[in-house]
């Protein structure tokens, strides 16, 4: 092709086969500015979407266990504060009661008093053998040797059993987690004293959830199962919470109205970071309506009006519009048409 280029004054050839080229490139730009650019259309119809009320919602976990102390005592160590994850199992605090070390002391002197008494018996006894052996003992006294033997033996395995209590009463000193979760609230400090039984602590191991509180209005609208989306973290509008919300569903409405509210319960994932007891945004259903959608493609804006070009008969012509929210139809996302469509109004897309 360099050739020609450089021979097309020269050679014939070369020369006819720049101007063939030169006539098809003609032909097809004349083709372009002349064949009609075709746009797909989408055509308006009204569709049927819940109506949706923002409302506040309050996490609650479905099971708040306490680690309570199972003695009485003074609170000597503490290892957790609010806000903090456990596991079970783990040492929350140490309680000791200082009664537990006289008692022990107690059991520890009880326990050699009695061993001597035992060894004492175990003399006797085996003297009232001998005698009886020999012929100057009676069987009476060996009889009642052996008994005295026997009571100190036992006397000796009680007071064992009753140190070994007051041991395992002290190792109860430790109160751990109950259960996997965070630490709610942790009514003690140290140096404390309780009694047994008391609350060092209160846990929540979920799973979380969202109680709603209604007006009495919408009693008939709320439906078990129905979906919500959740705002993000904080009160702000759930439009402003879009890339951080969550999708939700109402797993229980309690039949029970108190004060003109209607409780319902509804499951979301994702919100175990969330405080127990903080409030976010919920968007639910408490009606349906008709409403025109169009594709977000077909809406276009010039100095602040939005516009969609409607196919007619005699042409296309540019009709003003107010746009209203975003919902899914099938699927897809539409956006809401308030004023200037009709059901059946064919729009022109890009």
């Amino acid at each position: 092709m360099k050739k020609c280029l450089l021979l097309a004054p020269r050679d014939a050839v070369c020369h006819g086969l720049i101007m063939f080229l030169r006539a098809v490139l003609l032909v097809l730009l004349v083709f372009a500015v002349v064949a009609p650019a075709t746009a797909a259309e989408f055509v308006v119809k009204a569709t049927t979407i819940p109506e949706m009320k923002a409302v506040f919602g309050q996490v609650e976990s479905r099971i708040v266990v306490p680690a309570r102390a199972r003695i009485g005592g003074s609170v000597r160590e503490l290892h957790i504060s609010q806000g903090d994850e456990v596991t079970e199992g783990q040492a929350l605090a140490v309680v000791v009661d200082d009664k537990l070390v006289l008692q022990l002391n107690a059991a520890d002197a009880r326990i050699e008093a009695f061993n001597s008494q035992l060894e004492n018996a175990r003399i006797q006894l085996e003297r009232a053998q001998q005698l009886r052996a020999s012929g100057t003992g009676t069987q009476a006294s060996l009889d009642q040797a052996k008994m005295q033997f026997d009571v100190m033996t036992n006397q000796v395995a009680a007071a064992k059993a009753e140190k070994t209590v007051i041991e395992q009463s002290a190792r109860e000193g430790t109160v751990v987690a109950p259960a996997t979760g965070r630490v709610l609230t942790v009514p003690v400090t140290l140096g404390s004293v309780i009694l047994p039984g008391e609350e060092i602590a209160r846990i929540a191991p979920g799973p979380y959830y969202l109680r709603l509180s209604l007006p009495e209005r919408h009693a008939a609208e709320i439906v078990q199962g129905s979906d919500v989306v959740v705002g993000g973290r904080g009160l702000t509008q759930l439009s402003d919470q879009r890339p951080t919300s969550h999708r939700g569903k109402i797993v229980k409405v309690y039949p029970e109205i108190t004060d003109g509210r209607v409780i319902a319960d509804v499951e979301v994932e994702g919100i175990g970071d969330y405080f127990v007891n903080e409030r976010t945004l919920v968007s639910i259903p408490v009606g349906k309506r008709t409403a025109l959608g169009v594709l977000p493609q077909a809406i276009w804006t010039l100095h602040g009006i939005d516009y969609v070009r409607v196919v007619a008969a005699g042409g296309d012509v540019d009709v003003a519009v107010i746009v209203g929210e975003a919902f899914e139809d099938n699927g897809e996302r539409r956006i809401e048409i308030l004023t200037g469509l009709r059901d059946g109004d064919r729009i022109a897309l890009p």
